[in-house]
């Protein structure tokens, strides 16, 4: 039998508690599931949403604001958006296809225009970015580097390549996928016309089609 040097033997004794300590640790969570999650979001191409709107901006005298409801419909290359007043009264229809943007409301001409984030801001007077909800509706974006963006609750705001500031501040489960989808937006954006606006999004329907 071979003995150990005295010294060895201590410094075994004292090693083994410390062994069997660290061997019932749990491990540490790993980040994998908020990068898969981030790598499953995909665009749906075809989706109708429903929610509130909220927007405040300044207007030529005084701050203004804007409250109601809208109805979004969206297809691989045609969207549609009815704003509507909290009655329940229809302020404008917004029809974007590749031939260019319409923008209707009761009692005026129709106006056309072939940037669609250009003809509401000078018909409502407030800028909507349409062309990029068709992404940041679905927690998708590009950031101001041009980097893609995948919101998740973990990670949730991002600056657009337009000036846009999002902040996804709620989310909801989503039965179809393991993914939550975005409950509510903020966007926020200094512009030289309307002053800092300020739009607040919630999402109360989703149905994909």
């Amino acid at each position: 039998m071979t003995l150990l040097p005295h010294w060895q033997r201590t410094l075994t004794v004292a090693l083994l508690p410390l062994l069997a300590a660290c061997s019932s640790l749990a491990p540490l969570p790993s980040a994998a599931p908020v990068a898969s999650q981030a790598a499953e979001r995909r665009l749906a191409e075809n989706i109708e949403l429903g929610g509130r709107l909220s927007v405040r901006y300044q207007g030529p005298q005084k701050e203004e604001a804007v409250h109601g409801s809208f109805t979004w419909t969206q297809a691989p290359s045609q969207t549609r958006i009815t704003l509507l007043s909290p009655l329940g009264q229809t302020i404008a229809i917004i029809d974007v296809s590749p031939q260019g943007a319409s923008l209707s409301q009761a009692g005026q001409p129709v106006r056309r225009a072939a940037d669609v984030d250009a003809l509401t801001a000078q018909t409502l007077g407030w800028p909507l970015p349409v062309a990029g909800l068709r992404e940041w509706l679905q927690g998708i974006a590009h950031s101001a580097s041009g980097q893609r963006f995948v919101a998740t609750p973990e990670a949730s705001e991002v600056t657009t390549r337009d000036g846009w500031r999002i902040r996804y501040a709620n989310w909801q489960p989503d039965t179809s996928s393991p993914q939550a989808r975005p409950k509510r937006i903020d966007l926020v954006r200094n512009t030289q016309q309307a002053g800092e606006v300020s739009i607040r999004i919630a999402i109360d329907s989703w149905q994909e089609h």
